[in-house]
């Protein structure tokens, strides 16, 4: 599924539930169904820096496609993680690093969340894109390696 149709799939869930306490629950409900990482996942290079929670992001590269885990010590940026995960894992680096993210504010989350919460939600997708960033030099290199 492309990023594109994974963003529109999102808004439509998001256009279903009438109000910000059933957002806010759907959020919380994507974070207890993220699955528990173990403490070695909670190290310090994975934290994510400036968010009101403690937030870790790791990412792996399988082939050419991206693959995020997250963990939080809260529960509403847990499923936020989660969010962002079930959006942006399984692509490959050039669609997460061109992607605006529009639908943050789409779905409304830009204005439902505190300044803080949402200061963290887009430290969190920057974090992603440089990820998706080293990873689309490591695939350059990996690929001109084979060229030559």
């Amino acid at each position: 599924m492309t990023l594109q149709e994974k963003e529109e799939e999102i808004k439509k869930e998001f256009i279903l539930l009438k109000d910000w306490e059933e957002k806010y629950e759907y959020l919380i409900d994507l974070g207890r169904n993220l699955p528990e990482k173990s403490i070695d996942f909670r190290s310090d290079d994975k934290l994510i820096y400036g968010c009101q929670s403690q937030v870790w992001l790791g990412a792996q590269l399988k082939g050419v496609r991206v693959f995020f885990d997250a963990d939080s010590d809260a529960l509403l940026p847990r499923g936020m993680a989660a969010l962002m995960i079930r959006l942006y894992s399984g692509q490959i680096p050039f669609e997460i690093i061109s992607s605006n993210a529009n639908f943050i504010s789409e779905i409304g989350l830009k204005t439902f969340l505190s300044p803080i919460r949402s200061n963290g939600l887009f430290l969190f997708l920057k974090k992603i894109k440089l990820y998706a960033i080293c990873f689309q030099e490591k695939i350059s290199i990996q690929t001109s390696r084979k060229v030559t």
